[in-house]
């Protein structure tokens, strides 16, 4: 992993790109783990992708996670979890590949905003649900916390 980020950061760094480690799976699916990852290289390329759902899912607090790493973060994945989703799989799995639509699940969307906020840059946020239908509701709910 470090020799990989190591010339991912080589890459990035000269071109102004910013590369982000999204908490996933058994190595990075809690704040330390994905704090260790993401200083393996020195480099100010290498910065944090954060999945708002996969987090979740990990049984870790969101939003205590996010103000951590804010200062790094250089994207993030917008994954609302469905309470009957998050019934049956908060802790037992490391995320998903679909959430809900924004504001049907468990994430506070305009406490997230207000974190993102304190961001050091502009964040993009990536919706990722299920359907077209789903995505079309997140763009909406997420305008109007604008």
């Amino acid at each position: 992993m470090k020799y990989v980020l190591h010339e991912v950061a080589a890459v990035a760094e000269p071109r102004g790109i910013l590369v982000g480690i999204e908490p996933h799976q058994q190595y990075s699916k809690t704040p330390k783990g994905l704090e260790r990852i993401s200083r393996l290289v020195d480099s100010a390329a290498i910065g944090i992708n954060f999945d708002t759902g996969n987090a979740y899912l990990g049984g870790q607090d969101p939003y205590a996670w996010l103000e951590s790493i804010v200062g790094r973060l250089v994207h993030l994945h917008a994954k609302d979890i469905s309470i009957r989703q998050s019934d049956e799989e908060r802790g037992k799995v490391t995320g998903t590949p679909v959430g809900c639509a924004c504001g049907d699940g468990v994430i506070d969307w305009k406490r997230v905003i207000a974190i993102c906020r304190k961001a050091p840059r502009d964040i993009v946020f990536s919706v990722e649900c299920g359907t077209v239908e789903q995505a079309a509701r997140s763009v909406e709910h997420l305008k109007a916390l604008l």
